[in-house]
Parts: structure tokens; sequence; C-alpha cells
């Protein structure tokens, strides 16, 4: 089905309100999930926008013997916007078809079970809430949609994106044996702010089928779609997976095809991206031979300072200040890049000040001298102090420094994340995480999880823990690393004395970017030998981390 914008939209007006054309195929085979043969069934599209939905659902309530004239008492569709309303009548016309169509915010219509309300009960739901991020949902909508999804007993954290609370409410349209046929980003999968959204598909609905694709579904949108297909009451133990190339096998699947999937009570659900197979492979092989992060050092923020381009000084800004050894610390730069290989030595520090990268962070201890002066003026002359975390500590330029880590990590990448050992002995800012070792920890912890954490297990385990960011960035937060499944100590210990002796070697091959080939050697050591597992089994953990990385960036790094 061709479609054009109707008259006074746009493609940028569109994405602004995450409005995207859904294939027909989604729309065709949603709507008859939703409907499951019921002649009588009516639906609802909260968001009808381009209509596929509800030009979807009365052509299958035609196709089950329902009377033209009878569709606009059992098909119904809600938006905002009058052109699109106008659209979809205008194409439900030139099919003899008919719905009734509602103008107006979904957010402000009342559920059925209140007085006062514009709909009915529904036997199903179906549509493609609009995709808006949390920095542009906000305002008085924002607050509509939460309390919408408080009512149904779902309280949403300011992070939520659009999606989740109109979900949440559509819902609360149903019958309590009623379905919902829903597109979702897969977001529902692996972003924290939608966990209480994953507890309530357990507990709200009796079955709940997930349909993943492996290609994108949108061409005018970059984000990763899920097919929500769940329906009755009660709770579930379950759910049924589904994977799909793309929309044109949907006309193929059959609910008996799926495979059974117990989700984690608490948590993402990114591993369910997986096959069962392999799904149980990471799990026995992590639990028998790796441990938390955590078991070895908590990894922890760096110094927030509020005004990282300030605080974080060259070699060139400190001499032309004059500020005194008193005045400052040692730092990494901020950034990553700065911590290339698996170690940030003395040799790397005192490179990175002759390249005049910011190795210092202001932080005096004594009383202010004439240059420390100089420079608090010059950061009053920019408007410094007004940052927040300025106007929250005094003096404004003193910030609280961290302790001197044993281990960096580098929590955002487009691959996975690092573990780097500071022989540096250099503080940080929150650029990166760092880890201080546990005093029960194996001294050679700090050389060897570095160089261990390259392995495939790990890898994956991070693809599993960590958030999808936008442009694929992999991003994980304190707790999240913390969870970061590491050799654990005996495994440690095996591999170490394997792989120690060309310590260098290594740090020189991660530095020239030669990752696969570190990996290579790694897994040999950490799964092959020490956890003993086949060569197939390594291959499939890795393919698993790549792959997840490539529906992550939608590209093979």
């Amino acid at each position: 089905m061709s479609r054009s914008l109707a008259p006074l939209d746009s493609p940028a007006l569109r994405k602004q309100r995450g409005a995207f054309f859904t294939p027909p195929a989604i729309a065709e085979y949603l709507a008859k999930w939703g409907i499951g043969g019921r002649a009588d069934a009516k639906v609802l599209d909260p968001t009808s926008g381009e209509g596929v939905f509800v030009l979807a659902a009365a052509r299958q309530l035609r196709a089950l013997g329902v009377a033209d004239s009878g569709l606009s008492g059992q098909v119904y569709g809600v938006d905002l916007h009058r052109a699109s309303i106008n659209e979809t009548q205008s194409l439900l016309s030139d099919e003899q078809l008919d719905a009734r169509l509602l103008k107006g915010d979904f957010f402000s219509e009342i559920a059925p079970s209140q007085l006062g309300g514009r709909l009915p009960w529904m036997d199903a739901v179906v549509g493609n809430p609009p995709f808006v991020r949390y920095q542009e949902h906000r305002g008085e909508v924002r607050q509509r949609s939460a309390a919408a999804a408080l009512a149904q007993g779902v309280r949403l954290t300011g992070l939520a994106s659009s999606w989740a609370a109109l979900l949440v409410h559509a819902c609360g349209f149903l019958k309590p044996d009623g379905r919902v046929a829903m597109v979702v980003p897969s977001e529902l999968l692996t972003v924290g702010y939608a966990e209480p959204i994953r507890r309530w598909l357990r507990k709200r609905f009796s079955t709940v089928h997930l349909v993943l694709f492996d290609q994108l579904q949108f061409s005018d949108a970059e984000e990763q779609v899920v097919l929500l297909v769940a329906g009755g009451s009660g709770g579930c133990d379950a759910f049924a997976l589904h994977q799909v190339g793309d929309a044109g096998d949907l006309s193929a699947l059959h609910p008996f095809d799926a495979t059974p999937v117990a989700p984690l009570a608490e948590g993402k659900w990114t591993d369910m991206l997986m096959p069962s197979d392999r799904r149980s492979l990471f799990r026995r092989v992590a639990g028998a031979h790796f441990t938390e992060l955590a078991s070895y050092g908590q990894p922890e923020l760096g110094t927030v300072t509020g005004a990282n381009k300030f605080f974080a000084l060259s070699e060139a800004t400190r001499v032309q200040y004059g500020l005194r050894a008193e005045d400052l610390v040692r730092i990494v730069p901020p950034g990553s890049r700065h911590v290339p290989g698996t170690r940030f030595t003395e040799a790397d520090w005192e490179q990175q000040r002759f390249e005049g990268a910011r190795v210092w962070l202001l932080s005096p201890t004594g009383r202010a001298g004439a240059g420390l002066r100089r420079y608090v003026a010059h950061g009053e002359s920019l408007g410094v102090q007004e940052a927040y975390k300025c106007t929250i500590r005094s003096p404004w330029w003193r910030p609280p420094v961290v302790p001197v880590p044993d281990l960096f990590f580098t929590y955002m990448s487009h691959r996975f994340p690092r573990l780097v050992a500071n022989e540096a002995r250099a503080t940080f800012v929150n650029s990166m995480h760092g880890v201080v070792l546990r005093e029960d920890a194996p001294p050679v912890a700090k050389e060897a999880l570095p160089l261990l954490a390259f392995n495939s297990l790990t890898i994956l385990g991070a693809e599993i823990l960590g958030r999808s960011y936008g442009g694929g960035i992999l991003k994980m937060e304190p707790r999240e690393a913390a969870s970061l499944p590491v050799p654990n100590q005996d495994l440690l210990q095996t591999a170490w004395a394997e792989l120690s002796p060309r310590r260098s070697q290594f740090d020189a091959a991660v530095r020239a970017g030669a990752w696969e080939s570190v990996i290579d050697e790694v897994d040999t050591a950490v799964l092959r030998q020490g956890a003993r597992l086949r060569a197939d089994q390594v291959a499939a953990l890795r393919n698993e981390a790549l792959k997840l990385r490539r529906r992550r960036t939608r590209r093979d790094i």
C-alpha cells in the first residue's frame, strides 16, 4: 500500500512527535492476532496516526462477515492531529470501510471503568505508540501520561519514553480476556526505565508473545522494534519468543513455533534475544567459572566536578597561572581514548602531559596562593561557580576527589567496556568508572583482570547487562558494571599463569586495535583450557556477542 503524507505534515514533524509509518504486513499480523477470529470484536488503536491499523482491523472484520455499516461500532481510533484523522477517513472511504475516529490526546481519554468516557470496553488494542524519548516527552503531557500509567498500577520513572505509558493506559480499556497487539521499541527488553513494564506484563497477562526481527523494519527510524502480543489476565510464568527475519515472514508464523522463555524476575531481558541453548550455555558457564566484578571490587563513579573543562587542566594552563603542587592532583585525562591499552602507566601519563592533555585536577588542599586566586577569578569570569555541583559545595572551586582506583572501567563504548590497570596511580573524573580492589582480592587481579576480561563470555555479559543508547553506544552504570561476569579466582589464577608472560605483547595489540587476536588468545586460556569448553561452544558465545553488538550498532565492528 503506497502512502503519502497528509497535508501540513512532513517527515520532520512526524519524527519530532515519534510517529512512523508501520509496514502493512506488521499491522495486518497484529490486527489479525488481536481480533482472533471474533466477528463481534471491538478494536482500538489509541494513536491511529496514518490509519494503517484502523484499516487492517476493518478489513479483518469485514473478512469475518461484519457489514460495512457495523464497522463504526467496532473499530475505534484516537489521534491528536486532525490531518491524520482526515487522511485515515479518506483511506477508509476509498475501500468502503468505516470506523469511529476521535480527535484528542489519548492520555485524556477516560477508561470505561469510570463515568463519562467516550470509548467502550475493547476486545483488542492494536497500534504503534509514538516513540518520544524522555528529553522531548515532558511538561503537562508527561504528567498526564505518568498519571494514566499509575492509574493502572505502574509507576514509571522520569526517564521513560512515551510508548511505555501509552501501552499501559491503553490496556486499561481491555476486557479481562482482551488482547493487546502492539509495536514497541526493543528498549522493552534492554533499558532500566522499562523495568516496571516488564514486571507489569508478567502480572497482567496470562499469555505473552514477543516477536523479534533480525532486520530493521522502519525505514525512517533507527530503532529496533518488538511485536508484543498478549492476552488474558492473571499473570504468567513464561513467555513465547519468536524470531523472524522481517515483516514478510510474519504470515508464516505459527504460535506453536515459539520458544518458551522464563524471563528473570528482575532486570533486563536482553538475553531473550539469544536462542535458548546459547542462553543456557552462557548461564551455566557463568555460574560455574565466573563471578561478578563486584566480588573483586565495586565500580564507582569518578569525581563529579560540575565543569570538567575548568577543573581538568593541561600542563600549559598550570604553568600559565602558576598553580602549585598542593593546588592539584594527577588524573587520567577525561575520556576513554586516553587509556587505549590494558595498562595506564607513568609513561602514559607523562606522554599525555607532554601532548597537552588535561592531566591535572584542581583540588586545593592548602591556603590559596596567588596563582590559585587568579585561576579562581578566571573561573568566576566564565560563570563556572553557577554550575549546580559548584553551588552546593563550599568553596565552589574545591571538588571532592575520589580515591585513586586500582582499575579504570571504560563504561561507554561502541564495542565493549574495558578494564585498565591504573599503574600511574592517578585519580579520575566521571568520564570513566573506577574499581578499588577488595583486600581479599588476589594480588594478581590488578594485572590479570584487564586482559582476562577480553573473553567472549565477559563480552557477551556486557551486551546483556549494558544499556544501548543513541548511535549504538553501550553504556554500563556502576550497578551494571558490578554484575559483569569475569573469571572467578580459580579461573583467573589458572589463565593468568598461561598468559602473563606475554602481558606486554597483549597490551601492545590492544593499543594497536588488534582486539580480535587478543580475544582469540584469551578465549583459549579462559574458556577452552580453563572452563573446558569445546571450540563450537566458545564460537557460540562469541557469535552471540557479535550478533547483539550488530543489533545494537547495526554495523559490523
